[in-house]
């Protein structure tokens, strides 16, 4: 197995909770790792360790030029295997007109008519983390080539000590706050991935912590679109938060690699954080689909606490959570991760 394409073509959060299979395939097989992804998880997929090269999906809307580029790409890439962790029809053709000789997916979908190796996972169940769900997909590939996994471990993106040691201090110049200080890092964003809390829930909840820890720096951090909310919980907040934009999304994860607790809803930041192992504590609906159990972050054990409305609440009434009861759990919690 000398080549092998890993198809993770959707969105940000989804392709990081994809890292524990790529470390796993790379540390296994030492082979060369192909990514399919879109133009905008290009930069993370580039800072990934497991990853060799990329090649960039321009998506189902796309010219027929365009799509044909691609195709031209996925065949003359001599590729052994494709693994898709993301399976639709569009991705089972492509796989399927590029010759690939084997071609993995779940076995969900029309679309497995198209793959020659299919697992059964009944993701929709949401039975255990969509991390997991990729893993097995690894594990059955890895066992059909004669292969004993080697299994990953966090975290699975990491900087250079002294390199980040520089980039804090600059963002600290930047920013006005304190680099020895623990930093609070909060997104209230959602990219319209699931439902969030309200900006007066977060700043409820920011206001808690900074009564237990007055030392907290505390950063808001905004995606493409998202500035404007942001600045609604700084103003919120008043004197005392800042809002960190306009990074590319390299620096956009070193900054996340500087928190001491990163809080979010369940969106492409919070699995980021989560990668590189910092502490993270995150707000999810209880639609089946959209559980905390589905979308665990990859934070190793107890690095990461999960919050979501009652069981008697709507599935996406985020207005239910109790950000008091909240903070009574995340103050002693977060004791260990700041001074």
């Amino acid at each position: 197995m000398k080549r092998v394409l890993v198809v993770r073509n959707d969105k940000i959060g989804d392709f990081m909770l994809a890292w524990p299979a790529f470390a796993m395939l790379k540390a296994t097989t030492q082979c060369h790792i192909t990514a399919l992804v879109p133009g905008y998880t290009q930069p993370l997929a580039e800072l990934c360790p497991s990853i060799d090269e990329v090649i960039i999906d321009p998506g189902k809307e796309a010219d027929s030029s365009a799509q044909q580029d691609l195709l031209i790409k996925l065949k003359s890439g001599s590729f052994d295997a494709a693994v898709c962790l993301f399976s639709n029809f569009r991705n089972a053709k492509l796989m399927w007109q590029a010759g690939i000789k084997q071609r993995w997916a779940p076995a969900t979908k029309l679309a497995q008519l198209l793959y020659n190796h299919k697992v059964k996972q009944r993701r929709s169940q949401s039975a255990k983390p969509e991390y997991e769900y990729n893993l097995d997909l690894l594990r059955a590939f890895l066992a059909h080539n004669h292969f004993t996994p080697v299994e990953p471990s966090t975290p699975y993106l990491s900087f250079d000590d002294a390199e980040l040691a520089a980039f804090k201090q600059q963002q600290s110049r930047l920013l006005g706050i304190k680099a020895a200080a623990p930093w609070l890092l909060i997104h209230a964003g959602s990219g319209g991935s699931a439902n969030n809390l309200s900006i007066e829930q977060y700043a409820d909840l920011t206001s808690q912590l900074r009564q237990a820890q007055p030392l907290l720096e505390v950063v808001l951090t905004a995606g493409p679109g998202e500035q404007g909310l942001a600045q609604q919980l700084v103003d919120t907040l008043g004197e005392g938060a800042v809002m960190a934009q306009d990074l590319a999304l390299p620096d956009f994860c070193r900054l996340l690699a500087c928190g001491s607790v990163f809080v979010a809803g369940s969106t492409g930041p919070l699995h980021i954080a989560a990668a590189l192992d910092v502490p993270t504590v995150g707000f999810f609906p209880l639609r089946r689909s959209a559980t905390p159990l589905r979308w665990r972050p990859l934070n190793s054990e107890g690095r990461h606490l999960a919050f979501h409305p009652p069981a008697n609440a709507e599935v996406e009434n985020m207005s239910q959570v109790d950000m008091t009861a909240v903070a009574s759990a995340v103050i002693p919690w977060a004791q260990a991760y700041w001074p």
